[in-house]
């Protein structure tokens, strides 16, 4: 029964600062685009990218 008196307001601190972390990320812009990541990867181009020329002076 002890052991109440501390885990019920430990469980309630742990919730109050889930729901404060979750409307801070979703205030800031954080669940904004979620089909924006998953369609770049579709969109991504097949071309390989040209290399720098490498300086074989040294």
């Amino acid at each position: 029964m002890e052991s109440l008196y501390l885990l019920v307001p430990l469980s309630v601190f742990i919730v109050v600062l889930a729901v404060w972390v979750f409307f801070g990320a979703a205030d800031s812009g954080q669940f904004d685009d979620l089909d924006g990541p998953g369609m770049r990867i579709l969109l991504d181009d097949d071309e390989p990218v040209e290399k720098a020329p490498r300086n074989d002076l040294a």
